[in-house]
């Protein structure tokens, strides 16, 4: 058996930590000498205690690990052991991390200047665009954007920073053999072309909600900081904000309508302490020294790439808008344009992909 094996095997012991293993090395020297250390030493040893011990004994000793490995070959995931120095810096130096890591794709050094961005699976159209405009922004500097691949905000936050060019690591609550939620199996594969899916799960573990406070800690732990989107109160994005107040992280929120359900945990955020922000100027600024390595962006129109191959109309018009519906009536008083030449080229925008048409004859930039 290699260290590595015998690594992997305490991994999938359950209720065997890191803090425990810390422990366990201090006494037995490697990962294979704790598996065959005697029951009574494993015992006397503060914090084991029968049950882990013969968890270590019996249970780590019938695990598959072959087939484990062979998986992740087959699934071109890495599994990367908390001893490694390719294990992610910021991760190893939270509480708890994973002894092994599962990577699919690529953890590059310059990802360490990291944001999550997080925000309910349920969520309104305001929140799917300021997700969005974040992202990209933040991308746009050079940030990786760290989230859950879940749907809803997740989903918006990956999309857009892939959009942009950047970076993104997802943070599973299921193993890397599996892709959850389903709808997300493209999302999956161009996430691992601008960066990596990761999870401390082994290859087959199905997703299961026990799963997902755990995994909150990672997106927070691989981040500087995590900016809350939108969140029903008791929410998992709720949980991340704590997990990065454990772990001496910035918590930021983006506050929303007062009558909605979703605006109501990034609410509660803003009233204990965490930033509010309006544009990511408001995130840079407490990055700190962090941000002289960033690109410069701003938020002015020519930082969408889109509006540099529009006609003068349809400029004026996609400047316009924003994530805020506006009325038609609205768009021609501000543009000062006939009202056939504003209707007319809201609809070559639409079939730009570039604006949809809410109802009552509302209009948002996508």
């Amino acid at each position: 058996m290699t260290e590595f094996e015998a690594l992997l095997r305490l991994h999938m012991t359950r209720g065997l930590g890191t803090k425990t293993y810390e422990t366990l090395i201090e006494r037995f020297g490697s990962s294979e000498a704790i598996l065959n250390a005697p029951r009574a030493e494993l015992e006397s040893l503060s914090g084991i205690g029968p049950k882990l011990a013969t968890a270590i004994i019996e249970t780590s000793r019938t695990i598959d690990i072959a087939s484990e490995i062979s998986l992740a070959k087959e699934k071109n995931v890495q599994i990367i052991p908390y001893t490694s120095d390719q294990y992610p810096k910021h991760l190893k130096a939270i509480y708890d991390p994973p002894l092994v890591l599962y990577v699919k794709g690529e953890i590059l050094e310059t990802d360490v200047i990291a944001l999550a961005i997080v925000g309910a699976r349920r969520c309104t159209y305001y929140g799917i665009s300021q997700a969005e405009r974040f992202s990209r922004l933040l991308a746009q500097k050079g940030l990786c954007i760290i989230s859950g691949m879940a749907r809803g905000i997740d989903a918006a936050a990956h999309r857009s920073a892939i959009n942009a060019n950047g970076r993104t690591i997802a943070v599973l609550g299921c193993g890397l053999g599996v892709v959850y939620p389903r709808e997300n199996i493209e999302l999956a594969e161009k996430i691992v072309q601008h960066g990596a899916i990761v999870s401390e799960l082994p290859m087959n573990t199905p997703p299961d909600f026990r799963n997902f406070p755990p995994r909150n800690r990672l997106i927070s732990g691989l981040s500087l900081g995590v900016l809350v989107v939108e969140s029903a109160l008791n929410s998992g994005s709720l949980i991340t904000a704590q997990w990065a107040l454990e772990q001496g992280k910035e918590v930021f929120a983006i506050p929303g309508n007062i009558d909605s359900i979703y605006s109501r945990g990034t609410h509660k955020l803003i009233k204990e302490g965490a930033k509010l922000v309006e544009d990511v100027i408001d995130i840079i600024q407490e990055l700190g020294p962090v941000a002289e390595a960033l690109s410069p962006c701003d938020e002015s129109e020519t930082s969408d790439p889109r509006s540099l191959a529009l006609n003068s109309q349809e400029k004026r018009i996609f400047s316009f808008l924003s994530s805020n519906p506006k009325d038609i009536d609205e768009i021609i008083q501000n543009t000062k344009l006939p009202t056939s030449v504003v209707t007319s080229t809201l609809m070559i925008l639409e079939i730009k992909k570039l604006v949809k048409q809410l109802s009552g004859k509302r209009f948002v930039k996508v």
